[in-house]
């Protein structure tokens, strides 16, 4: 009786398979590091709370993390009235930091939460630039004594182009440091607040693999940079006035401008024809809802669908997929390629170069009547802040 041969090539049953993810040599940083994601970390904490996790470390690139919150409570005899920054006003400080102590994302949550994820297009496009759009997202239930829950899902991204703007993960010495305090009860509800409440919080990173062919991600060391800042002076009721932005240093990617009265609500009383100055110079003078279409049509925030008048008294109907949050407008960099926004997709060609002596100037004459005067005006401005010279074209090609 004959015994039988294995053919010369062939794979015996249970010999581990060979890695089959390796691309040829050549090529950019992309072909080589695939995307990854892995678990940072789950904790708990109440309202006045703090927050610094040590991060670990990741075999690659870190290109940002995805930050999940489940709050729980428990309503009183009286349904809470929610305040119109929750919940990423749970949030009072939210402080991102490379392993130097670089401020990489610094604000209160409601600026470096929503306003960044939506504004930026780091988070995503289209439907999904609002993080409320989510299918992570829940609605807080305002019912009288009910047990309820709310869960959002933000992103604190590195990553500005495709593979550009991240940062080494694999040196467990050299890691991002994510802060986070707390706010009080009152950030949650302005009345009847819920009588227990309790939260987790779940940190995921992404990041490209290492890549399996030696290349590094385009301008490693460069960084894409969202501080909050105050501008000054602040906005008496109807007054005519410039209000200077705070000192950048950085090529601009988008500006975000958020108007609060004395109160610290949100408001739209900008002046009726705006006016950007740089050194002096208007580099914008335009009508308010114009500067608010040019967002639509870059990003789509603030477009309407389905927008008809009705037959009887021409009022107009249809739904804003993605709303502009009031009292917040944004002036939009990212449109090298096209009118449009592409996101990650862009070359960075007109990205506004400016250094610490650049003044940028917000002029009104006038603004709005403001009831709690004065507002203030605030600033969250994303500027790239390169290693070397900024590259421009597309990075990964």
């Amino acid at each position: 009786m004959s015994q039988a041969t294995v053919a010369p090539g062939g794979t015996v049953a249970g010999r581990p398979q060979p890695q089959t993810t390796a691309e040829p040599a050549g090529g950019p940083f992309i072909r080589h590091a695939p995307d990854g994601r892995r678990a940072q970390y789950v904790a708990s904490t109440g309202f006045s709370g703090f927050l610094s996790n040590p991060t670990v470390s990741m075999p690659g690139y870190c290109k940002g993390y995805r930050l999940q919150t489940l709050i729980n409570a428990t309503n009183g005899g009286t349904g809470p009235t929610i305040t119109p920054d929750f919940p990423d006003a749970f949030y009072s400080l939210v402080q991102m930091k490379d392993a130097f102590g670089t401020q990489l994302i610094t604000g209160p949550g409601y600026a470096a939460l929503k306003e960044v994820n939506l504004y930026s297009g780091q988070f995503g496009t289209d439907l999904m630039r609002d993080p409320i759009n989510s299918p992570v997202q829940t609605a807080y239930n305002t019912t009288l004594s009910a047990v309820t829950s709310v869960t959002f899902s933000r992103y604190l991204a590195f990553e500005f182009a495709k593979a550009y703007g991240v940062i080494s993960g694999a040196n467990a010495a050299l890691l991002p440091v994510l802060q986070l305090n707390t706010a009080a009860i009152g950030a949650l509800a302005s009345a009847n607040p819920p009588g227990s409440l309790s939260a987790q919080q779940t940190l995921d990173s992404d990041f490209y693999w290492l890549p399996s062919a030696p290349t590094d991600p385009p301008g490693l060391g460069t960084t894409a940079q969202w501080v909050y800042q105050p501008c000054n002076p602040t906005v008496p009721s109807a007054a005519s006035q410039l209000v200077q932005l705070p000192r950048l240093g950085g090529y601009l990617t988008m500006l975000v401008l958020e108007l609060r009265d004395s109160t610290g609500a949100r408001i739209d009383q900008y002046p009726s024809r705006p006016k950007i100055l740089v050194d002096g110079v208007p580099l914008i003078d335009t009508l308010f809802t114009t500067w608010q279409e040019d967002l639509a049509i870059s990003t789509g925030i603030g477009a309407s669908a389905a927008n008809v008048a009705s037959a009887a008294g021409g009022t107009q109907s249809g739904t804003v997929p993605v709303a502009r949050p009031a009292g917040t407008i944004g002036m939009n960099r990212k449109t090298s390629l096209s009118q449009r926004d592409f996101g990650l997709l862009d070359t960075g060609e007109i990205f506004l170069n400016t250094n610490p002596g650049t003044q940028l100037e917000v002029a009104g004459y006038p603004w709005g009547t403001i009831s709690n005067a004065p507002a203030t005006l605030s600033a969250i401005v994303g500027q790239v802040v390169p290693s070397g010279t900024l590259i421009q074209g597309l990075p990964e090609v």
